[in-house]
């Protein structure tokens, strides 16, 4: 079994064949999938998704490059959609300095209230980041530090498609936070591989971040989360370990993370 722990289902690319994707998937062995919204229709569409596919559960939030539709009005919005069972999380929320299309005071300020609202609802948090995982480590584990309740008996969030390095990551893990790593895994540039043998495998989730960073060696086409095994067998060569225990592990820990239950039903539309 596997969890696609980060996937875009909303997007119109799927649009035309979600229900062959989601057929897809079950034949790979991914049973669960959690989608992120990033903004309030998003999030709207999202919950939609998850009330008609027993198998997706679904995170509100505004991400940093959606900023635009952020109002104080819509944050209450996105609690009050925080309170659907279907809602498993805060996001997809963060900070992006790459294409900085929001003030960064703002995208911090943004971020610390989303993170504020996942404290108050004790859900975890999905974290965005692109040249900003060390702002991002800081707020985070400001507000673990200054707010000890939150996830007592669990994990904090997750910082979905990590590219910071190891030392980084531990600082996460030792406040209960997780990191997941989707397509690029699988690419021969980079330095996630690296990061990955340099952290384990005990704290890690897998994703796609579909339609986004296929896999090799479907790269260039649309992803999906069909694709999760070719991310799993990357990590378990890079690691030395069998594919069973990277999913194992993985689905565990998104099983703990999201507060899922197994369910032996199909999905069905």
């Amino acid at each position: 079994m596997f969890i696609d722990s980060h996937c875009h289902l909303f997007y119109e690319d799927y649009q035309n064949d979600l229900a062959d994707v989601l057929a897809r998937a079950n034949d790979a062995g991914v049973e669960y999938f959690i989608v992120p919204a990033t903004n309030h229709e998003t999030a709207r569409q999202a919950l939609e998704l998850a009330e008609k596919y027993h198998g997706i559960f679904v995170a509100v939030g505004f991400h940093p490059l959606d900023l635009k539709e952020y109002t104080p009005e819509r944050l209450k919005l996105i609690e009050e959609m925080s309170r659907h069972p279907k809602v498993v999380a805060i996001g997809e929320i963060g900070i992006d300095y790459f294409y900085d299309r929001s003030p960064r005071e703002v995208q911090q300020e943004i971020f610390s209230l989303q993170i504020e609202l996942a404290v108050r609802r004790d859900l975890p948090v999905i974290v965005h980041t692109r040249d900003s995982v060390q702002e991002a480590i800081d707020i985070v584990v400001r507000h673990a530090q200054n707010n000890p309740g939150w996830k007592k008996e669990g994990k904090r969030g997750v910082f979905h498609c990590f590219t910071g390095d190891a030392r980084q990551a531990n600082v996460l893990f030792e406040n209960r936070f997780l990191v997941s790593f989707p397509g690029p895994v699988t690419f021969k540039k980079g330095e996630m591989p690296d990061v990955v043998k340099e952290i384990g495998l005990e704290n890690i989730m897998v994703e796609t971040d579909s339609p986004y960073l296929t896999p090799v060696p479907h790269r260039g086409k649309r992803n999906e989360p069909s694709y999760i095994p070719i991310i799993a067998q990357k990590i378990a060569e890079l690691l030395n370990v069998p594919i069973d225990e990277v999913a194992r592990t993985t689905t565990a820990n998104a099983i703990a993370l999201f507060g899922l239950q197994r369910d032996a039903r199909t999905l069905s539309p």
